[in-house]
């Protein structure tokens, strides 16, 4: 069952459309907040469609990101009370909770212990949402808050960017044949972090 397959060769269509970085912004700013899809999800194939402006992609995916922090952070420091079911109902509240009690520890040993926290989020399986809304909630640092979220999330974008250029044709010729297993075990890994978290943990 091809599946992932035309899903990414749309993907690439809309990646070359004139209008695909404010997508590319849109999605990014979005994801920091709430919505579950990564950006790199689209930063990915509008590199290989445009590898010369790599670089560029990857700083707007980075800026929106962000910004949508910030918005996290604020929702989960004067919010998080009154949203408290909702985030239980989507299966947030017990991440999020603990995650809280982690950063309480990091910042009454030092306010930037949380810093290296949030650079090290960046290659976790744990949303990046589910940190900006932790660190409004226990009042991280701004500065910190921020230098952690462009290091944490920059590395990420950058490096996805970059290896997607570096690797030009060959890196579309690997994607557009291995897409189908790519995808399809992706699907089996957030399936097995979703019963482990919800049923195991």
């Amino acid at each position: 069952m091809n599946l992932f397959r035309p899903l990414y060769e749309r993907a690439l269509r809309w990646a070359a459309h004139p209008q695909a970085p404010w997508y590319l912004a849109l999605l990014s700013f979005v994801e920091a907040i709430i919505f579950p899809v990564a950006p790199e999800i689209m930063l990915a194939p509008m590199v290989l469609a445009k590898p010369w402006s790599w670089a560029r992609y990857a700083s707007i995916s980075l800026a929106t990101s962000i910004l949508g922090a910030l918005v996290g952070y604020t929702l989960g420091h004067f919010a998080f009370d009154a949203l408290r079911p909702l985030l239980a109902n989507i299966g947030w509240l017990p991440h999020i909770d603990a995650l809280v009690d982690q950063l309480k520890q990091d910042v009454a040993l030092h306010p930037w212990t949380a810093f290296w926290t949030l650079v090290l989020a960046g290659f976790t399986p744990v949303p990046l949402k589910i940190f900006t809304w932790a660190s409004g909630i226990v009042g991280v640092p701004l500065l910190a808050f921020v230098a952690g979220m462009i290091v944490g999330r920059g590395k990420r974008v950058f490096l996805v960017a970059g290896l997607i250029r570096l690797g030009g044709t060959r890196a579309e010729a690997a994607l557009h044949r291995w897409i189908e297993w790519i995808g399809w075990t992706v699907v089996a890994v957030i399936a097995g972090l979703f019963v482990y978290f919800r049923y195991v943990r």
